[in-house]
């Protein structure tokens, strides 16, 4: 039996893939984060017609966290998390956290209050499968271009999480940073929580650096620590106090990043450079 051009194509690619994911540690990356992108937005396919039998609605964000739990097992991620009591609050707060890489989700889904969900920007929207379920869950998106469209959404937030009794997470750095530290706030977070009169529990999770990093094309198995700090309190506070509160709760979670992923208090702050 004769093999045609497209069966040993075939053949060479099922020889080929194993080894380079052996041999070269860039193409087990490349193949580790494909999938994780890619289980995420399959599993988002299963979550859509479970979550629109309520339609739009927080309480489908339990859906999404029950099926995302297990991919920390998929890549032989332990995850760690110390202060629990500190999330026994009954009345509606605003989590901000420190934002690291699309890993961050694990670390999210592991510890997600109930009646929680994030502040997404408005892009999230629009990827496919994973898109419509977050706004099933209940997703808040925000348009970072446009300042008044932000605040407007805020302000919103600030009445549906008294109204409904909705918590909120939000990553106050606005965007991924990979350096090892933390950027500086973005103060969204904080207005919202000082307009609500909600308190603030600052999440933080250690640096992924002893099994991830995307500019070393890295990604093995490894230990990750999430604390969940005291609340912080807002009531009484005005606008005019929400500098110097974001500032103080940056410095205390970057004083609990470099404690839990070994950094020397001295590290370098993004934030001062």
């Amino acid at each position: 039996m004769e093999i045609s051009v497209g069966q040993w194509i075939l053949i060479l690619v099922l020889i080929l893939v194993p080894l380079l994911y052996e041999w070269s540690a860039t193409f087990k990356y490349l193949c580790k984060m494909a999938f994780y992108n890619g289980w995420i937005l399959l599993l988002a396919v299963l979550a859509i017609p479970i979550c629109a039998v309520r339609g739009r609605n927080v309480e489908n964000m339990r859906i999404l966290r029950f099926l995302l739990l297990h991919i920390k097992y998929l890549y032989g991620i332990k995850i760690e998390v110390r202060g629990w009591e500190n999330f026994s609050l009954k009345e509606p707060y605003v989590v901000v956290s420190n934002h690291q890489s699309e890993l961050d989700l694990l670390g999210m889904m592991e510890i997600l209050p109930n009646r929680c969900v994030p502040i997404a920007k408005r892009e999230l929207m629009y990827a496919g499968t994973a898109g419509l379920a977050c706004w099933l869950a209940g997703v808040i998106f925000i348009n970072r271009k446009k300042t008044d469209d932000a605040i407007s959404v805020m302000s919103e937030a600030a009445q549906t999480m008294l109204r409904e009794d909705v918590r909120v997470w939000v990553f106050p750095e606005g965007t991924r940073n990979h350096d090892g530290s933390m950027l500086p706030f973005k103060r969204g977070a904080f207005h919202l929580a000082v307009q609500a009169q909600v308190p603030i529990i600052p999440i933080v999770m250690s640096s992924y650096k002893d099994f991830y990093n995307k500019k070393e094309r890295r990604f093995t198995t490894g230990k990750c620590m999430v604390r969940i700090l005291p609340k912080v309190e807002t009531r009484g506070l005005g606008p005019d106090e929400v500098p110097e509160l974001a500032d103080s709760v940056r410095k205390m979670m970057l004083a609990t990043f470099l404690e839990l992923s070994g950094e020397p208090s001295q590290s370098r702050d993004t934030c001062s450079q």
